[in-house]
């Protein structure tokens, strides 16, 4: 918190909290590593037509994106997936509205009302059960 205060107090982008504090491993966290269901990477570089790719060339594929946006709507680095409307904005579907209309394997939480802490999490449990049904897990 203190080096994110320090740089919007000279006037820098402060980045995000946890881009300084990174994400603690939590009890939950843990054993999900240990069952083999949690491999945390660094931000892949692009996404493909069939899944990810990071800037060394390896890519992984991915059936769905669930991406939390940190409170903003600055997704200019998804143009390439094509889900913007004419007038910029992205038309939502999904019991919160998080599931991208122009395509379904896609959940924004912190876009439009998940911009919230408490809209976030409720519509990250929401877009999980989603994305769960797509993928026939649920």
């Amino acid at each position: 918190m203190a080096i994110v205060e320090d740089r919007v107090r000279r006037g820098l982008v402060p980045g995000s909290v946890v881009s300084v504090t990174g994400i603690p491993w939590t009890p939950a966290l843990k054993a999900a590593r240990e069952r083999g269901v949690l491999n945390r990477l660094p931000m892949f570089s692009e996404i493909t037509e069939h899944g990810v790719r990071w800037p060394n060339g390896t890519e992984q594929r991915a059936d769905v994106i669930l991406w939390t946006t940190g409170f903003r709507s600055s997704l200019d680095h998804l143009a390439p997936l094509q889900i913007r409307e004419e007038g910029g904005g992205i038309v939502m579907a999904g019991k919160l509205a998080t599931q991208v209309s122009r395509d379904p394997r896609i959940h924004l939480v912190g876009y439009g009302p998940s911009a919230s802490t408490i809209g976030a999490n409720r519509a990250g449990g929401a877009a999980a059960r989603e994305l769960a049904a797509y993928l026939g897990l649920a």
